[in-house]
């Protein structure tokens, strides 16, 4: 056994020294996965109009080492290319409802990968929101409904949160590093240093990492090819076809419901992650709005038909799963 190892080992070698050799005489590209380099930075980095004090070697080497682990992290970075072509549209006309920076829309990446998460902490959807705060910024969470699975009404929440945080720090990057601790953990940090801005705080390894990570996806998003990436190449995630509904009375079997607007459950489900049980009870004087396939059952091709349209409405995927997610998240203090 151990001898077979060696000999294919040996194989393995003698193939790629003769690849290497045969790349290197006939003067071609190396083939992309011999490829691996380092990433020059550049000194216009910035976050929300914010510049980066890269003359600083700990903030150059805090940077360095997000980008390095993001970019070469192709499978994470890839889907999130993929979900960001059907999930950016959506939160882009929000941020710019609410007169806030572009940039934000990177923090959805750290926070939950696009999809919608629930933390062991109970934070949930894209923006990872406790309940408490949920409730807080006016969201209808119980046992049927829970707007944190909707990808516009979280979006809402999370910009109303950012919007105070800027107006207490007066820096985005402080705010979005406090979406990460808090608002009052990351001011009385500052009062205990006696500084005020982020890049001159000693924090906890999860807030010291966490405005790095979000400025590597937003380099490696802005510059895809010069970290390895070609979004030609990646096969995005269009957005649905869809129309809207509105219901003001009982649905006592959503199943039953989602076939008579011929169309199925996981359908019916899947745009609209808010409804959380098989029933949707409305109360009196309230109206909720339902997102249903024109089609009525999706095929991919139709998908993509759709989605040069661009007045196709967007929908909200339910990609619910239980993770370990280390990083705190909005509600936390």
């Amino acid at each position: 056994m151990k001898k077979g190892i060696i000999a294919l080992s040996s194989i393995a070698l003698l193939f790629v020294t003769i690849e290497l050799f045969t790349f290197s005489t006939k003067g071609d590209k190396m083939p992309y996965y011999m490829i691996f380099k380092d990433f020059k930075i550049s000194p216009t980095i910035n976050f929300c109009g914010e510049p980066v004090p890269f003359q600083s070697v700990d903030i150059r080497e805090r940077f360095d080492r997000e980008i390095l682990k993001n970019a070469y992290w192709q499978s994470e970075t890839i889907m999130y290319f993929k979900r960001a072509k059907r999930w950016f549209p959506v939160i882009e006309p929000i941020l710019k409802k609410y007169g806030l920076p572009e940039d934000l829309k990177y923090v959805a990446i750290i926070e939950s990968g696009l999809v919608n998460v629930v933390s062991p902490a109970g934070a949930t959807g894209f923006w990872q929101i406790m309940e408490r705060t949920g409730k807080e910024y006016g969201m209808e969470i119980r046992e049927e409904v829970d707007d944190r699975y909707d990808v516009e009404k979280s979006t809402h929440a999370a910009c109303k949160y950012f919007r105070s945080a800027y107006r207490k720090f007066k820096s985005y990057t402080a705010a979005a590093a406090s979406y990460n601790m808090g608002m009052s953990g990351l001011a009385s940090k500052m009062d205990e240093q006696g500084v005020n801005s982020y890049y001159d705080l000693l924090l906890n390894q999860e807030t010291s990492r966490y405005v790095f990570r979000i400025l590597s996806y937003k380099e490696i998003f802005n510059n895809p090819k010069y970290y390895g990436y070609d979004p030609e190449e990646i096969d995005g995630y269009p957005p649905y076809d869809v129309y809207e509904v509105k219901i003001d009375s009982t649905i006592p079997d959503l199943m039953k419901y989602a076939l008579s607007v011929n169309s199925n459950y996981k359908i019916v489900k899947t745009l609209n992650p808010w409804l959380r049980e098989r029933r949707l009870s409305v109360r009196n004087g309230t109206t909720y709005t339902l997102k249903l396939p024109k089609s009525g059952i999706y095929q991919y091709d139709e998908l993509i038909a759709s989605s040069a349209d661009s007045s196709a409405k967007l929908p909200f995927l339910s990609d619910t799963a239980m993770i370990d997610l280390s990083e705190p998240h909005l509600g936390k203090e």
